[in-house]
């Protein structure tokens, strides 16, 4: 379901910066876990809609595993300016390799998007969260191929595991090494992540940049 070309960009000629949000909403997110997700995801969209440049220039997309449909596209590439947070709901199993394979076919063919309409943009994020491990047929050929896509710079992958999860599989998908969440500290994840977004869509493509620190979410072992 991507950008049908153009359309979204005849008001906006602004360099865009990518992130797909692939998360985990299997069953074992019910509860408490699934209600600060969602409360992360409000902050996310309040944050960048705050932030003038970050507004215009960051493309959000949505990929939930889990659930009723597997995997499943809740948001489809939209600026920052008219994102709304989804509101999630836990069941199911958790197809990460599956989602990772949409989120990389969509980058691409968001790409594509971007460079018949000559748009600029910022190598693009994906930020996988996951409460377990990766339960579906093949998923490490999936890992494979991002870790490759990562490798050969065409995007930027943040493995992100809660309590529970396999942190050797999720770093399986990234040459970096996951990190894990304070508690369901997911609000202040979401606040760092779109702070982040505000300082890479501010940035030149190909310019390096330092990003804030994670110490607000992230423990320093996993």
């Amino acid at each position: 379901m991507s950008a049908i070309p153009g359309v979204e960009f005849v008001d906006n000629t602004n360099q865009r910066t990518p992130c797909v949000l692939l998360l985990d909403i299997s069953g074992s997110m019910v509860g408490e876990p699934i209600r600060q997700l969602n409360e992360g995801l409000k902050a996310f969209e309040e944050e960048l809609k705050n932030d003038p440049v970050a507004a215009l220039r960051v493309q959000v997309m949505v990929i939930t595993v889990g659930g009723p449909e597997d995997v499943r596209i809740v948001q489809p590439w939209t600026d920052a300016a008219d994102f709304k947070a989804p509101v999630l709901h836990a069941s199911g199993l958790t197809p990460l390799g599956q989602g990772m394979g949409v989120a990389l076919d969509e980058i691409a063919s968001q790409k594509s998007v971007y460079d018949a309409n000559g748009i600029s943009s910022t190598r693009p994020w994906v930020v996988m969260i996951s409460d377990g491990c990766p339960n579906d047929y093949g998923w490490e050929s999936f890992a494979d191929q991002s870790r490759q896509e990562e490798q050969d710079k065409r995007v930027i992958i943040f493995p992100i595991g809660t309590k529970g999860a396999n942190f050797e599989a999720l770093g399986s998908f990234s040459t970096k090494t996951p990190k894990k969440l304070k508690g369901l500290q997911f609000r202040e994840l979401f606040v760092w992540l779109s702070r982040s977004m505000s300082t890479v869509s501010a940035s030149v493509p190909g310019e390096k940049i330092s990003l804030p620190a994670t110490d607000s979410w992230a423990e320093i072992e996993v």
